[in-house]
Parts: C-alpha cells; sequence; structure tokens
C-alpha cells in the first residue's frame, strides 16, 4: 500500500498532504526508463564480449573442425608425397634401367603449378596461411601424380615393346637336339669340304637325318624362301626385326612362304643337303644389323648353364665344316 507523505505547514499551522506535480512523476519514469535501457544496453554488451551466442558457437565448433581437417590433410599429403618420391627413385633406378628408358629429369619432376596469384582467393581468411599451404601440397601431388603417370604410360609402352622384341630375337635351337649330339661344325675358320681350304664359317652346321624338322627360332617375317642347286641351297631367311635376321641353308623341303609370319618353334623346313653340301644337315645363321655374329650365343632358352658350356665345347672344335 503506497504510503501518504504529509508536511507542516507553518502558515496555517497544520499538516498537509505532499502532492507532486505530474511533471516530477513523469520526469521520474523517464529517468527510471532511461537507467533500465542504459542498464540494458551495458548488459547485452557485455554479455556479447563474455558470452558467445548459440550461432557464435556452432561457427567455433565449425572453424576449429575445419583448422583440424586441414591439419590432417597436410599430414595425410606429406604421407603420400614420402611414398611418391619411392615410386619416383624406383622408376627412375630401377624400372627405366631394365628398360632401357632415360630417367626423368629432376627439373620436370620438380616443375612448378603457377605462382602465387594462384592463391590469391584464400587471402584474408583467419586461416589464411593453413589454406594456402594446403593448397599448394595439393597442386603439386596432383603434378607429381601426373608425372609419374606418364612415367608409367611410356614403360608400359616399352614393356609391350620389349615382350615382343623377346619373342622376335633367336633363343632356341632350330633342330631338336636336347642330347646335343648334333653340333657338327661352329662359329668361326673351318676347313671348307669341298674347297680344302681354310675359311670362315659364319654359322653352326646341324648334323640331322633327312626331313628333321627344322623350327624358327624367333618371330619373324620370311623375306627369303628360294631354291637353288649352288651355295646355301634351298634357303630360308627371317627378318625378326630390331636388327636380327637367321638363315636355314641346305634345305630338303621348305614349308613356308615369302611374306609368312611366324612364330618361335614354329616348322619352316626339313633337314637336306641341297647346294654346296656334303651331308645331310643344317647351316644356320644369325645376324645383327646386317652383320655375322655366333648363333651359339642365341640358343640360351634351350640350355641350362652346363648345357651351355658344353655346347660352346662342341661348337669351339678345330674341324671341317658341311658347307
Amino acid at each position: 500500500m503506497k504510503k501518504t507523505k504529509y508536511y507542516y505547514n507553518t502558515s496555517s499551522l497544520t499538516y498537509e498532504q505532499v502532492t507532486e506535480p505530474w511533471q516530477t512523476k513523469a520526469w521520474r519514469v523517464v529517468g527510471f526508463i532511461s537507467a533500465a535501457l542504459v542498464f540494458g544496453v551495458m548488459l547485452v554488451v557485455a554479455s556479447s564480449y563474455l558470452f558467445d551466442s548459440p550461432k557464435e558457437r556452432r561457427l567455433t565448433r565449425e572453424l576449429n573442425k575445419m583448422q583440424m581437417t586441414y591439419t590432417d590433410l597436410n599430414d595425410e599429403m606429406a604421407m603420400m608425397s614420402e611414398i611418391l618420391t619411392e615410386l619416383e627413385e624406383k622408376d627412375d633406378n630401377i624400372y627405366r634401367v631394365i628398360f632401357e628408358a632415360e630417367p626423368i629429369s629432376p627439373a620436370v619432376r620438380k616443375a612448378g603449378v603457377g605462382g602465387s596469384e594462384r592463391y590469391t582467393e584464400l587471402e584474408g581468411f583467419n586461416q589464411s596461411d593453413l589454406m594456402k599451404e594446403t593448397a599448394k601440397k595439393l597442386d603439386n601431388l596432383y603434378t607429381k601424380i601426373g608425372i609419374q603417370s606418364m612415367s608409367y604410360e611410356e614403360l608400359t609402352a616399352s614393356i609391350r615393346n620389349k615382350s615382343k622384341m623377346l619373342y622376335a630375337i633367336p633363343s632356341i635351337q632350330p633342330v631338336a637336339n636336347k642330347e646335343l649330339k648334333r653340333i657338327a661344325s661352329g662359329y668361326g675358320y673351318r676347313i671348307h669340304p669341298v674347297h680344302k681350304v681354310r675359311k670362315f664359317h659364319r654359322g653352326v652346321d646341324f648334323t640331322a637325318p633327312l626331313g628333321t624338322e627344322i623350327f624358327a627360332t624367333g618371330d619373324g617375317k620370311i623375306v627369303k624362301a628360294s631354291r637353288s642347286k649352288r651355295g646355301y641351297g634351298n634357303k630360308i631367311v627371317i627378318d625378326h626385326g630390331y636388327g636380327y635376321e637367321t638363315l636355314y641353308a641346305h634345305l630338303n623341303t621348305i614349308d613356308v612362304k615369302k611374306g609368312q609370319i611366324v612364330k618361335r618353334g614354329e616348322k619352316i623346313g626339313t633337314v637336306g643337303s641341297s647346294g654346296l653340301s656334303t651331308a645331310p644337315h643344317l647351316h644356320y645363321e644369325v645376324h645383327h644389323e646386317d652383320k655375322a655374329v655366333n648363333p651359339i650365343n642365341f640358343f640360351h632358352n634351350d640350355l641350362d648353364e652346363t648345357e651351355f658350356e658344353k655346347m660352346i665345347q662342341l661348337a669351339n672344335r678345330s674341324n671341317q665344316s658341311f658347307d
């Protein structure tokens, strides 16, 4: 209950009730409201500095999560970069050595991906440095992976080419000779059976009964399949590519024709004694870059180390050739 106030009037010598004019009451109300507003504003400002709003707390959590994600991403990229460096080293020092390919130069592997202006859109943020560093690492990884991918594509093509070459290069004996008893005369100077003079023998003679099968010693294309009563007699020449050719002479039958593609181990004819020959045998030559080379070095697919040594001893005997 509101208290009534009185004051003593000295003129009338009586107590009279105190009455306030409405202006005073109005000012008091205005003052109270103003004070309340000022206090409210101060409270809001203080709380905004001291306490985060739900939205601010959510944004803070998202920023912290983003920073953790960027940090983890940098760690993973560092690990990927180490693995990629190991792959690059193996590529240059092992794979490319095996397939006789030139190593990729360090300048190419370390090629940049653009200037600093590439990352200007990442500036102006609280975590700009972290974001730019991550973007640079990611771009470098993409570049290195791209270069390595192209390198592997090049090596894959080399492998395919090497595979073809390995099948093409002569590497087996042209006649079945597991017991190694058919070598009659090897590569080098020998006494010619007809002219009886010391003459360079450019191939290996394999003795075998008339009609014994003769096989292509590597994949290739028949470039000659001719018959003659002189010199090498009936002969076949196979172009294996990669600078290699093989010659099969003194044949009885020719079972292929010029232009035909043959595979290693495929029958191409039979042993005979045609041309300038003294007995049934196969005269076999290997040519590389138009020069005759020792065929004995091209039987490695047929022989183990012991058999190969025996083959060399038989081929090196000083004797008379068969042609």
